[in-house]
C-alpha cells in the first residue's frame, strides 16, 4: 500500500488533528551518502510533550542520544514535537521520523494500513485521568451521560481506553458529547467552561485541577488497569539495515527510563525547562498520577493487542493486527540479556 493511502487513512481516522508543530524533514533530503549505504547519519525522533515521555528529553537533555548513537554513524539528532500520536505516524508514514514516542493505539491504525515499522519498547503504561468541571457531580460512568468529554483524536490512547471502558460499564457513548482535541485547546476548553470534562494524559490533568478549574475523578488505571500507554516505534527500514542501531537506540532509551525512575525531581525539572511548564505542576503531576515509566515491551504486549481488537470492532481499523504484527521485542530480549 503507497504513503497517499495509508495517510488518507489515518487523515480520516483523526479529521480534527491539527498536524505537527515542527516540520521533520522528508526522505528526499537524505544525503548522498545515506542514499549510497542505506545508512543514516541523522536520526530523527518524534515525541509529544507528555511526562509521559520525559525518558526521550532525558536522553537529549543528558547528550545521551548524541553520544551512545554516534558510534554507530549518527552525526546529528533531530527531534519534533507533536500535539498527539495520530499526526505523529502521518509523519512517519512519509518518512518524515525514524523512530516515535507515541501511545501504542495511534501505530495500531497506521500499521494495520500498512506502515512498515513496529514497538520494540515500552514507554509508560496508564498515566490519564478523567477530569470534570468543580460544578459537575460524579457518582460513576452513567453520570457523565448528556455531558461533553475533550479527549484526543479517534485512534488514540485516550479515545480508546475512555470508549471501552464507558461500553464495558454500559453506557453508549454515543450518550455524551466526546470531543476530538488536542491537550492545549482541551485545557483551555474546560477552563472556559466550553466543555463540562476532559480526559488527557499527564500533566494537563494536575495542571487543571491545580488551577481550580476541574477535578480529578477517574484514572485511567482504574478504568483499564495497567493498559500500555506509551511505546517506542522504529521504522522496519532502520530494524532491516542497521539493527546495531536499533539495539542502541533501545540501550539509550532503557538508560533514560531507568534514570528517570531513580530521579524523579531531576525529571520534572527536566520537563519543565525543556515545555517550559510550570515546575510546581509537573512536580504535583509525577507525584500524584497513576502512571510508570517502563521500558520491557513485553508489559504492553496484552493489552496492545486489546486495543487492536477494540480498533478494529470500532471500526478504526479494517484489519486486526495480532501481536507479531505489532511488535518486534526481540531487540529488547537481546540487550537485556547482554546485560
Amino acid at each position: 500500500m503507497n504513503k497517499f493511502i495509508i495517510i488518507t487513512i489515518l487523515a480520516a481516522v483523526a479529521v480534527m488533528s491539527l498536524g505537527c508543530i515542527s516540520s521533520p524533514e522528508k526522505e528526499e533530503n537524505a544525503t548522498s551518502q545515506e542514499k549510497m549505504t542505506g545508512k543514516i547519519s541523522t536520526l530523527r525522533i518524534g515525541y509529544q510533550p507528555s511526562t509521559h515521555q520525559i525518558a526521550e528529553m532525558m536522553a537529549m537533555e543528558k547528550g545521551w542520544w548524541a553520544d551512545d548513537l554516534k558510534p554507530f554513524g549518527i552525526t546529528e539528532v533531530k527531534e519534533f514535537e507533536f500535539p498527539t500520536g495520530v499526526p505523529e505516524m502521518q509523519a512517519m508514514v512519509a518518512g518524515e521520523l525514524d523512530i516515535a514516542y507515541v501511545g501504542s493505539a495511534p501505530p495500531i491504525s497506521a500499521i494495520s494500513a500498512g506502515l512498515p515499522a513496529k514497538i520494540v519498547a515500552a514507554v509508560n503504561i496508564n498515566g490519564s485521568d478523567l477530569v470534570l468541571r468543580q460544578d459537575k457531580d460524579y457518582s460513576g460512568p452513567q453520570s457523565l451521560v448528556g455531558l461533553s468529554i475533550g479527549t484526543f483524536p479517534p485512534g488514540s490512547i485516550q479515545d480508546t481506553v475512555m470508549k471501552k471502558w464507558l461500553k464495558d460499564q454500559g453506557v453508549d457513548a454515543n450518550s455524551i458529547d466526546i470531543k476530538a482535541m488536542d491537550p492545549g485547546p482541551a485545557q483551555s476548553a474546560i477552563s472556559a467552561g466550553a466543555v463540562d470534562g476532559v480526559f488527557l494524559p499527564h500533566p494537563a490533568p494536575s495542571i487543571i485541577e491545580l488551577k481550580g478549574k476541574g477535578d480529578i475523578v477517574v484514572h485511567s488505571g482504574e478504568m483499564w488497569p495497567n493498559h500500555a500507554c506509551c511505546c517506542l516505534v522504529v521504522s522496519d527500514k532502520l530494524i532491516r539495515e542497521q539493527p546495531d542501531l536499533v539495539e542502541q537506540i533501545i540501550r539509550t532509551h532503557i538508560k533514560a527510563t531507568d534514570y528517570i525512575n531513580e530521579h524523579p525531581e531531576e525529571a520534572a525539572e527536566i520537563y519543565s525547562k525543556k515545555t517550559k511548564a510550570n515546575l510546581t505542576e509537573i512536580k504535583h503531576s509525577i507525584e500524584n498520577w497513576d502512571g510508570s515509566w517502563v521500558s520491557d515491551p513485553q508489559i504492553q504486549v496484552s493489552s496492545t493487542v486489546e486495543f487492536a481488537t477494540v480498533s478494529y470492532d470500532m471500526g478504526y481499523t479494517k484489519k486486526k493486527l495480532a501481536e507479531d504484527d505489532i511488535f518486534d521485542t526481540s531487540f529488547y530480549q537481546k540487550v537485556k540479556g547482554a546485560e
